[in-house]
């Protein structure tokens, strides 16, 4: 196999959504995010409506259905809101295509060629867990801004300090993690980066297993969850019942200052798991000093975790849709490269928490 990477990194999420309009609000006001592009029928799109969207390096993309007989209002109808396609920039789209069909595990969609008015965008497709879909872009020959089929709009938010995509966690069936994990391992090269048992992740009621790989030197992080067995149902398997399939449970969101981006986001309307005060009474004696004022972090419910390489601190949302499916976690790294292992106890008491109002746990 050759050595040269054939991935480079995280390019687009694109969301099927129930209202893209609304849900390119929410992140234009709520979130930050500037509006960069429209396409729909006023660009000759004539099936569906979509809001491409920026902040720092993240770019998102949320689509709706204009007929009621699409493949879009299909997946919305099943699955809610949630992420359909993650799609990954690549240098050369001829070279990945080859050394992943060399690898014999994935079979890639034909070359396609998406041509504008600035040149064009070359895209092969490749399926995931669930419904979910990995198109490999190729920007080679495309010197625009935007897309074909988008109009620019310009319509900016207020930053919140979001810089870049952490990592992406994909939620599957029990029993299932291990083939995803080695579909990525396997069919694209990726490293195992950590795993995580049920003994690692679980409370008093339920528990999970994680496996997590990595491409290219970190550029790619993909965190896979299935749920294990406790006496009562986990998150994940919460998830799988309302998203009716494996998809993406969360996106993780890096910035520099988290108590800046948290205390915006929380002014802006967003709303976040809470965090027993018990959590901070031995904060300092399990993670030692942090340059954050301690106040500030109890104040905003944020959690620390420290590693052998530095620490991290992170909060996560609550689902950001109707159903309770898909979330932000917000991250910040003070040298720390793990997950927030200390933090998995005190995160999953909060979430069932929240499922317990549900009725769910």
């Amino acid at each position: 196999m050759n050595d040269q990477p054939f991935l480079d990194s995280v390019d687009t999420i694109e969301f099927y959504v129930g209202s893209a309009r609304h849900w390119a609000y929410f992140h234009r006001n709520a979130m930050g995010f500037n509006l960069l592009g429209y396409s729909g029928p006023e660009t000759g799109v004539r099936d569906r409506v979509s809001y491409l969207m920026q902040q720092g390096d993240v770019k998102l993309k949320f689509t709706s259905f204009l007929k009621p007989e699409s493949p879009i209002g299909d997946h919305f109808r099943i699955h809610g809101d949630g992420v359909r396609d993650i799609s990954l920039k690549v240098d050369d789209i001829d070279f990945s295509v080859s050394e992943i069909n060399k690898r014999g595990v994935i079979r890639p969609s034909n070359v396609v060629d998406v041509k504008g008015g600035d040149g064009k965008i070359r895209t092969s497709s490749i399926r995931t867990y669930g419904e979910t879909m990995h198109t490999l872009t190729d920007y080679s020959d495309y010197s625009g801004e935007l897309p074909p089929g988008f109009e620019y709009t310009d319509q900016k938010g207020k930053s919140v300090g979001l810089r870049k995509i952490d990592h992406i966690v994909g939620n599957v069936e029990d029993r299932k993690m291990d083939d995803w994990a080695n579909y990525y391992i396997k069919g694209l090269d990726f490293k195992q980066l950590i795993s995580f048992d049920d003994k690692d992740i679980s409370t008093e009621y339920s528990a999970l297993r994680s496996k997590v790989v990595q491409y290219n030197n970190r550029k790619i992080i993909f965190p896979i969850n299935e749920p294990a067995l406790g006496l009562k149902k986990s998150q994940i398997q919460e998830y799988l019942d309302y998203y009716n399939s494996p998809g993406v449970q969360h996106i993780a969101l890096l910035t520099d200052n988290i108590i800046q981006t948290v205390s915006t986001l929380k002014a802006n309307g967003v709303e976040f798991l809470s965090t027993p005060d018990s959590y901070y009474e031995s904060l300092e004696d399990r993670v030692g000093k942090i340059d954050e004022d301690l106040e500030k972090i109890r104040k905003l419910d944020i959690l620390v975790d420290r590693d052998n390489d530095g620490y991290l601190l992170q909060i996560f949302t609550k689902p950001i849709g109707d159903r309770p499916t898909f979330f932000y976690e917000i991250i910040q790294r003070k040298g720390g490269t793990s997950f927030g292992k200390g933090n998995f106890k005190a995160l999953f008491e909060s979430i069932e928490k929240e499922q317990g109002r549900r009725g769910n746990l």
